[in-house]
């Protein structure tokens, strides 16, 4: 008898044992499928929110410049590189300040014909770095910006040449999303051939024919941020499309995107544009990654945008 209960006592043991190999293999599993679906999400909110200019991405030969920029080993691909000095005038709450440009500056604009584009010129090589706000009047509400002129020269007088050509007056902002739609939060408008009617497939791929380098990259894009926008996993390809970042699901993104300044007056009239996604007018590429094709029922149509 005192054999046998041995005996049980070891098979008792191994039992434990294999019940905590298997509790262990199961919680690894467990972690890894979480893991899995959170490295998934990540994925989905990235492809969601940077979709500029379609999904076509065409290196244009000899490289993309901007101020102080030099081309990096990957062809077609530029990286702009800056003196550390003074801090940017305005800066999101809880990041680093971007260094600024130091001496004079001078920007390059690089012509692209490779997407549907209105063509109204080449922004000068020479931006004033007094710009301090830029204001946008639209059908739904007026709001402003204040701008980072020091540390996002060229992006700036980009928007500001093509504001005083009239190329945003009365144009449509085609994609607006919530974060029940796509995960995060955001406005984006600078399209010229955008209908934003929730149908269009090209909407987001509409430029103004140029292109020009990134700058002021290393900022999160919390709530408030304004943001150049330019094809998914391209870099140096900023145009005329810009977004507002409508609240703090952006973050995880990171950062990436040149980004000109804040919202500083107007954030609620933005805010009141969609509440959900049953006031958009929805399409399933939009949430597949695709993007610009989730407009307002609303529309949100910009009269003019100043400066100042």
């Amino acid at each position: 008898m005192r054999g046998q209960k041995r005996e049980d006592i070891a098979v008792s043991g191994d039992d434990r044992q294999n019940e905590e190999d298997r509790q262990k293999e199961l919680a690894r599993e467990h972690k890894e499928r979480q893991a899995k679906r959170a490295a998934d999400q990540t994925s989905k909110a990235r492809r969601n929110t940077f979709l500029g200019a379609g999904v076509a991405v065409v290196v244009v030969a000899g490289g993309i410049f901007a101020a102080t920029t030099m081309v990096s080993k990957d062809p077609g691909e530029a990286t702009a590189q800056s003196t550390p000095s003074a801090s940017a005038s305005v800066t999101p709450p809880g990041t680093t300040p971007s260094p600024t440009k130091t001496g004079p500056v001078t920007c390059t604009y690089k012509r692209d014909k490779s997407l549907p584009h209105k063509f109204v010129g080449l922004p000068g090589k020479k931006p004033s770095m007094k710009l301090k706000k830029m204001t946008v009047a639209t059908n739904r509400g007026t709001f402003s910006i204040d701008l980072m002129t020091e540390a996002a020269p060229c992006a700036i007088n980009s928007m500001r040449f093509l504001a005083k050509k009239k190329f945003y007056d009365d144009m449509k902002c085609h994609r607006l999303v919530t974060p029940d739609v796509a995960g995060v939060h955001m406005l984006q408008c600078g399209d010229p051939q955008a209908k934003a009617d929730g149908k269009n497939p090209t909407d987001g791929q509409g430029t103004a024919g140029y292109v020009y380098a990134d700058e002021n990259a290393d900022i999160p894009l919390g709530k408030g941020v304004v943001f150049m926008t330019q094809p998914s996993e391209a870099a140096g390809r900023n145009n005329s499309q810009f977004a507002i970042s409508l609240s703090d699901e952006n973050l995880q993104v990171g950062a990436g995107y040149s980004v000109i300044g804040m919202v500083s007056e107007g954030m609620d009239t933005l805010l009141g544009l969609a509440t959900s996604g049953q006031d958009l007018l929805l399409n399933n590429d939009d949430i597949t990654g695709d993007g610009g094709t989730t407009a307002p029922k609303k529309p949100v149509i910009i009269k003019k945008i100043t400066f100042s």
